[in-house]
Parts: C-alpha cells; sequence; structure tokens
C-alpha cells in the first residue's frame, strides 16, 4: 500500500497533538490536525475506547477526504469501577476542565485506600471512511492515584497518576520520559509498526 502524503489526526487537544505529531512526522507523513479543517467534534457516545476511536477517524476521514488516526484513552480506577473511564475528558461535566476533573476524582476517592489506576489507550487507522480493515493498537500505563496534584507538566490527569507508590507523578516527568512510558506512547509506537505501509 502507498504511503499516504497526509494524515490528519482526529481530535482538537492540543496536548494529544503535540504527543502524536512528531512520532508521524517521523515516519515521513504530513500530520495536520483537525482543528485546521474547522471541524466539528464527533460525537462521542459509545461505551468503549475502540468504539469512539473508531467514531472519531471516521468523522475526520469522511470530512476531509484524508486517512485518519485517532485515539480514544481515560483513566481506569477499579476502586470507582472503572471510573472515569471513557468520560474521562468529561468525568466533572461537559464543558468541565482538567482541575475540575481532577478535583471530583480525588473527591470520589477521598478515604478509600486502594488507589490503583491505569491509562488506557486504543489508537485506529483508517485508510478511508469506510474502511473494513482499520489498524488498531492499544496502550496500557499503571499507576496509583496521588492525594494531591504535584507536577506541571503534561494535562488531564497527569498531576495526581503515580507511576509508583511513593513515584513522581505524570506530570514531574520529563515530555521524553513521559512519551516511553505512556500508554498513548505505547499504542502510537504499535499503531506504526502495524500500518499497511510502514
Amino acid at each position: 500500500m502507498t504511503r499516504p502524503a497526509r494524515i490528519v489526526l482526529a481530535t482538537g487537544n492540543a496536548g494529544k497533538v503535540r504527543e502524536m505529531q512528531s512520532h508521524l512526522e517521523g515516519a515521513g507523513v504530513e500530520v495536520v490536525a483537525q482543528s485546521a479543517f474547522d471541524l466539528p467534534e464527533a460525537v462521542e457516545d459509545a461505551p468503549s475506547f475502540v468504539e469512539n476511536a473508531l467514531i472519531k477517524a471516521r468523522h475526520a476521514a469522511r470530512l476531509t477526504g484524508l486517512p485518519a488516526v485517532a485515539d480514544d484513552s481515560g483513566l481506569v480506577v477499579p476502586a470507582l469501577g472503572g471510573a472515569p473511564g471513557v468520560h474521562s475528558a468529561r468525568y466533572a461535566g461537559p464543558k468541565a476542565s482538567d482541575a475540575d476533573n481532577v478535583d471530583k476524582l480525588l473527591g470520589a476517592l477521598a478515604g478509600v485506600a486502594d488507589r490503583r489506576a491505569w491509562f488506557h489507550c486504543t489508537m485506529v487507522y483508517l485508510a478511508h471512511p469506510d474502511d473494513p480493515t482499520p489498524v488498531i493498537a492499544e496502550g496500557r500505563w499503571t499507576g496509583w492515584i496521588a492525594e494531591r496534584p504535584e507536577g506541571t507538566g503534561g494535562f488531564g490527569y497527569d498531576p495526581v497518576f503515580r507511576i509508583a507508590p511513593d513515584g513522581p507523578t505524570a506530570a514531574q516527568l520529563a515530555p521524553e520520559e513521559k512519551h516511553r512510558l505512556s500508554h498513548r506512547g505505547q499504542a502510537l509506537r504499535a499503531l506504526l509498526q502495524r500500518l499497511p505501509w510502514a
């Protein structure tokens, strides 16, 4: 299969764009963020990460005419029955900020001893909107939820996600180290290896 000249990243999240762009451009493909096309957001109403990633990729591919890469990722906390899960970005409401979501998470875990958690990422590539054989890759980053936010790097739940019980949070890691360890980094590396033109 011929390597495409351009791929649309089906996200408006600036943090995700920064993390994904350098690696895909390193594969010799021009990467264009969905926001460059002023597209409406896809409706992510599926119950699983893989279904939501496919919804976003099909939406971006259909509206731009380009191959698309999309991911759906979130934080899974067993003590909260898997929440925030697929609702991670809007855990505290549809217009919630990162700080709002972190505050709600810490409130839900107040007094809870089991603070195990993991970040999950499902990443997909579609050659076109009706591609019957999407390339799908996943990554998981296990850790623990801190008692309070620490660090200024990253985004989302990074300030409260410890990589070891007494270790640093994801927000305290250098960007290169975070990408090496993270769920999104794992999924992106796996996706790049599986692309039909790689």
